[in-house]
């Protein structure tokens, strides 16, 4: 068991505008070492901002840890999810993810790198449409 240490060269970084609508920012929380294929970020979201659509290889846990998360899929439900709640989206499955509207949200991302087919482990897709978002 050790504690790992601080990473002082990954501060906090704004999501790409290729993933992300709106102002996003994300803290690398966890890159454990080999054969450890878990990574965890806490993504910090302004009102209103969203993923782009995307989806994991190995599924994503989401646990909001502050403010109201909305979380949709491609049929159309949108969830919202307020803190100490957690979501999984299974393998494959197209989601996005953001803040409700006039509330900061973070959450904690939790997802498996490496896909058993050598693909990415996410994929991104398209925005995230206003019509959607407020489904």
């Amino acid at each position: 068991m050790q504690i790992l240490p601080t990473a002082p060269e990954a501060p906090s970084a704004q999501g790409p505008a290729e993933w992300f609508t709106g102002e996003v920012w994300i803290d690398v929380v966890a890159v454990p070492p080999d054969p450890s294929r878990l990574r965890v970020n806490a993504v910090h979201f302004t009102p209103g901002a969203r993923t782009h659509w995307h989806r994991h290889a190995n599924g994503q846990t989401l646990h909001v840890t502050e403010g109201v998360a909305r979380i949709g899929t491609r049929d159309g439900a949108v969830l919202e999810v307020r803190p100490g709640q957690t979501v999984w989206t299974p393998p494959g499955e197209w989601h996005w993810h953001g803040a409700a509207p006039g509330a900061f949200m973070t959450h904690l991302a939790m997802w498996e790198i490496g896909a058993a087919d050598g693909g990415p482990d996410t994929e991104w897709g398209e925005a995230v449409t206003d019509a959607q978002y407020d489904a």
